[in-house]
């Protein structure tokens, strides 16, 4: 398996809600374990919370604390651009500590430079933006995890 058929298969994974996949070939094996809790759908979650399992009840509770909260910031950005993680991974902002960060808040960047790295299974994956624009926000911090399609950085597009 190559670099890009292991980003594939961590996409699938994330994307699926499967907790674990496994697959194992004649010299490779590769193990994608995620943390994520089970997503429920409204009436799953409405027929446990009527069993009044304790866990479960706060779980909707802050769902819909969740929800107003992101509502207003959609507003405030959306004339930006988000930069998306494409994998599941540790943020970096440089190449290593002693090196010069890729982009910085009012950089302008253009499609294809590099503004980060993202660790995954021990491979420092260089992302490039997909846009052309200036860097109005860093959302995430350095040596961060980054889930799949976390937003990473909020761009305005020249």
């Amino acid at each position: 398996m190559d670099i890009k058929q292991i980003q594939e298969l961590i996409k699938f994974v994330s994307r699926s809600g499967v907790n674990e996949v496994s697959i194992e070939q004649e010299d490779f094996k590769i193990t994608i374990k995620t943390n994520q809790p089970p997503i429920y759908q409204v009436q799953a979650a409405q027929q446990i919370q009527a069993t009044s399992t304790p866990a479960v009840v706060a779980t909707p509770s802050v769902l819909a604390d969740a929800k107003p909260a992101a509502a207003p910031a959609k507003e405030e950005n959306s004339n930006y651009i988000t930069v998306k993680s494409p994998m599941i991974g540790t943020f970096y902002r440089s190449s290593s500590p002693d090196k010069p960060i890729f982009v910085n808040v009012g950089d302008e960047i253009k499609a294809g430079q590099i503004v980060c790295i993202i660790e995954a299974m021990k491979l420092f994956n260089e992302i490039e933006s997909e846009i052309s624009g200036r860097i109005v926000k860093v959302l995430v911090d350095n040596a961060s995890p980054v889930e799949y399609d976390q937003p990473l950085f909020l761009v305005e597009p020249i």
